[in-house]
């Protein structure tokens, strides 16, 4: 037998072995077999998260999870499946795919480059080109953010003239990694990460944490961990920037006009995210009256109803006699199916560990508040947000929000010294900043293999990154948290 599958095949028994088997072992001073068997649910499953898939796994564990008394399979499929992350997930896919196949992207980001600004010098015009990938990543998947701006990438270099191993090429094409990995934990539109943190909160407190709140708090973090990464490329790594000197954006290839169906796409598309985010924020100063009502029952439609609305209308209106939007093809091209299998299972996972018959929670909060309860509150923030970016770096980014939500979440459970929602916030934009390592992303893959940088660089420079980007989120995004939540 080939190694590799042997390997493989070992790696699945174990799991079965711990999904299964576990209820049957001497359970923990504290534990009832049924939370011995949840926990063993979860450490068989990370196991072939980590080594083997992500989305076949998700499946068993939803039929592991069956075979604990106190869970009814029923209700394990409703909440996994037909929950709303579920399908938020799904509706948002298809929309921003829809988005995706306009030119509106490219054309944001050639705009950036042949602005006045970005022509005033070789470092502005870096500084708007990573700008541009902030802004178009807060609403696009970063994997397919990156393979937008690729080619966008490989043509100015070859207007440049640089070639592989020049430190600006290798500046450049790790920016661009690493500015689609801030883009996505920025806003938990179209992001699978920061929604699985946001979840497993709402399933233990029954309570939201608004789009406009996450935002307020993610977007000032990710704008400064951006500085930050621009500060190490210049004063750090300090590239040979005279190419850039003698660099005429018109050179870049110019999109056409756009078209009627792109418009209404846009428009379509900035409806959704209108609705996804005025309300929270709209509610703050509009305190009554028929406005605050429009607004108060908007947001009680919840997350789901905005790109329900996007797909209907993408649907029904046409240009030149055909729809905006082919429904079918979204759905076999635009939603990542894996990633939605995932959710569901570590919804599915969420609410068996924190649910109360199990005594899981009830058995690590115990555990644990000896311990925790004696540490200061940015001890415990900089330790839960430094775990998240450093398993995000090196295992699968639902992994990470799934695992360190959990804990945190199980950790905090009677501590009132904590804001939790904010420290929430904080493990699900962590876990979107997945750039030093070929594992985080499929783009750090791409990158690395490109030959215009290689994996150590990724690994330096990703790892300071994440380093900075972890004092910013304690030190900044908690006290900046505490006061919006």
């Amino acid at each position: 037998m080939n190694k590799g599958i042997w390997k493989r095949n070992c790696i699945i028994f174990l799991a079965i072995l711990l999904m299964f088997g576990s209820r049957y072992l001497p359970s923990f001073p504290g534990l009832t077999a049924s939370g011995m068997q949840v926990l063993g649910i979860f450490a068989g499953t990370l196991l072939l998260w980590l080594t083997v898939s992500i989305d076949w796994p998700s499946i068993l564990l939803i039929g592991a999870l069956a075979f604990v008394p106190e869970l009814k399979l029923s209700g394990i499929i409703a909440g996994a499946y037909g929950g709303s992350t579920f399908v938020f997930l799904m509706f948002t896919f298809v929309v921003t795919y829809a988005l995706s196949k306009t030119s509106y992207i490219r054309r944001i980001a050639i705009s950036f480059i042949h602005s006045k600004l970005a022509s005033s010098s070789p470092w502005m015009f870096v500084m708007l080109y990573f700008a541009s990938i902030l802004v178009i990543g807060c609403f696009i998947s970063p994997t397919v953010l990156f393979f937008v701006y690729l080619p966008i990438l490989e043509e100015i270099f070859k207007i440049l003239e640089l070639k592989k191993g020049d430190k600006l090429a290798s500046v450049m094409m790790m920016g661009t990694v690493i500015m689609c990995g801030i883009s996505s934990g920025m806003t938990p539109i179209a992001h699978v990460f920061p929604i699985i943190a946001m979840n497993a909160y709402a399933e233990l407190y029954g309570s939201v944490i608004h789009y406009g709140s996450y935002m307020l708090i993610a977007i000032p973090v990710g704008f400064l961990t951006a500085l930050a990464t621009v500060v190490v490329f210049r004063f750090v790594c300090r590239p040979d920037m005279s190419a850039v000197k003698k660099f005429e954006s018109k050179h870049l290839e110019k999109d056409k006009r756009t078209t009627r169906a792109e418009r209404l796409v846009l428009a379509v598309f900035i409806l959704v995210v209108c609705m996804w985010v005025l309300p929270s924020l709209c509610m703050q100063v509009v305190k009554s009256g028929a406005v605050f009502n429009v607004l108060k029952k908007v947001d009680q439609l919840g997350t789901v109803f905005p790109p329900l609305v996007g797909i209907v209308l993408l649907s029904v209106l046409t240009d030149e006699g055909k729809p905006l939007l082919s429904f079918g093809e979204a759905m076999s091209k635009g939603v990542s199916w894996p990633s939605l299998i995932m959710c569901a299972g570590t919804t599915a996972l969420g609410a068996a560990i924190t649910n109360g018959d199990v005594g899981v929670t009830a058995w690590i909060s115990s555990g644990l508040s000896p311990i925790t309860s004696n540490l200061p509150v940015m001890v415990m923030v900089l330790i839960f947000v430094l775990w998240a970016a450093i398993q995000t770096n090196l295992s699968s980014n639902m992994v990470t929000a799934t695992v360190v939500s959990a804990a945190v979440l199980l950790v905090t459970a009677n501590l009132n010294t904590v804001n939790v929602g904010v420290l929430i916030v904080l493990i699900g934009m962590m876990s979107a900043f997945a750039f030093a390592t070929p594992p985080a992303m499929p783009c750090v893959a791409i990158a690395v293999s490109s030959g215009w940088t290689d994996t150590k660089q990724m690994l330096i420079y990703g790892f300071i990154i994440m380093v900075l980007a972890t004092m910013i989120a304690t030190f900044v995004g908690y006290p900046l948290g505490s006061i919006i939540m």
